[in-house]
């Protein structure tokens, strides 16, 4: 993408579009499946700053009170306030976003969110600039426990160089949560210079397999799918155009954890949800494959046992099991499921083998 094609983003999303309303696809809207809680929240948000939002999934995870938090392409602000009111008193938001127009909406609305959530000065801050350049903003290196981003990493170029500064940025032990629009195969070069397709999220993205190679090269070694929805192209003319090629709004999780492995390994660990997390009582969720009900330990892979005990969830979690006995590949993780035969919704996928449940129970 050249200058040309980065001027018209500017201008598709500074200008030309008013509301979300004027989309040609779903890709940068969203279909909400949350809890009432974030329902709520999103209600709350000032109404020009909701029509202003583009985004294309929900990456608002569990468990971020106190954290420090980079919002990557934040646009007109919604994800940013709804995550600085979780983050609370105690947390930071910094978004940052290249079009200036949609800066301008969120620092218009700034106090009023700040008022709304109770929030000060210092926990909320938005920076004119480019995620590609995120390193020239003066953001401390190793110094976030979450990083969002949604819809936007389709609309840069060097989508590679903004893998491996974020993994820069991240805490050791911290996160990486984003919605995106993917394909099912690669875009052709006559489709990636066409300026609504690029606007509209479409010709910018990645076909699935060559990001989780640039996540893997990036440092993010077992990148794990939250959950897929296909895109609905409602214009007729745009549909053509991208025909027979498919597009799917996917929301990953990347941990910054050193010591994880290419493949599900099994050393006899198990974990157990402790049913101590604020709204998830019954049960807390990792990934599309993966989700604890309180109470009982389940078996898990040596990576899935990290991303647990090596990030904020740990607290959350009780571990049984070491390292000393290496069992060969664990033949019940699913992670590594073609993302085309995931199921599109946000339940645990039930294909392959069943996952064991020990009749053990804990808490």
């Amino acid at each position: 993408m050249n200058n040309n094609i980065e001027e018209s983003v500017k201008n598709y999303y500074g200008k030309v579009l008013k509301t979300n309303r004027d989309l040609k696809t779903s890709a940068c809207s969203i279909d909400l499946k949350a809890s009432k809680k974030l329902k709520d929240l999103i209600n709350s948000i000032h109404p020009e700053v909701n029509e202003k939002f583009y985004g294309c999934g929900l990456i608002i995870p569990e468990a971020i009170e106190g954290s420090h938090i980079l919002d990557l392409g934040s646009g007109s602000g919604r994800d940013s306030f709804i995550l600085a009111s979780l983050a609370g008193k105690k947390g930071r938001v910094v978004g940052v976003d290249m079009t200036k127009e949609q800066i301008e909406i969120a620092q218009k609305h700034k106090k009023y969110h700040e008022e709304l959530f109770d929030l000060e000065d210092k926990n909320l801050k938005f920076v004119h600039g480019k995620i590609e350049n995120i390193l020239d903003t003066s953001l401390q290196l190793n110094s976030f426990d979450l990083i969002v981003s949604n819809c936007v990493i389709n609309l840069v170029p060097n989508k590679e160089k903004v893998l491996k500064d974020t993994y820069k940025l991240l805490k050791v032990g911290g996160e990486f949560y984003f919605s995106d629009i993917y394909s099912d195969r690669r875009i052709p070069e006559h489709l990636t210079n066409n300026e609504l397709l690029y606007g509209e999220c479409l010709s910018g993205a990645l076909y699935w397999n060559d990001f989780s190679n640039l996540a893997k090269n990036a440092g993010f070694k077992d990148p794990r799918v939250v959950s897929v929805k296909p895109v609905d192209i409602m214009n007729k003319e745009v549909r053509n155009l991208v025909d027979p090629i498919k597009f799917y709004s996917i929301t990953y999780r990347l941990f910054k954890i050193q010591d994880l492995e290419p493949d599900c390994e099994d050393y006899g660990q198990a974990v157990c949800y402790k049913g101590n997390l604020d709204g998830s009582p019954h049960s807390i969720k990792l990934d599309q494959e993966h989700t604890f009900p309180k109470g009982k330990f389940k078996e898990v892979c040596g990576n899935t046992y990290l991303m647990l005990n090596q990030s904020r969830m740990r607290k959350y979690f009780e571990f049984a099991g070491s390292w000393d006995t290496h069992h060969g590949i664990f033949q019940n993780c699913n992670s590594k499921t073609m993302v085309h035969e995931l199921s599109y919704d946000n339940e645990p996928q039930k294909s392959g083998p069943e996952e064991k449940d020990p009749s053990i129970s804990c808490c």
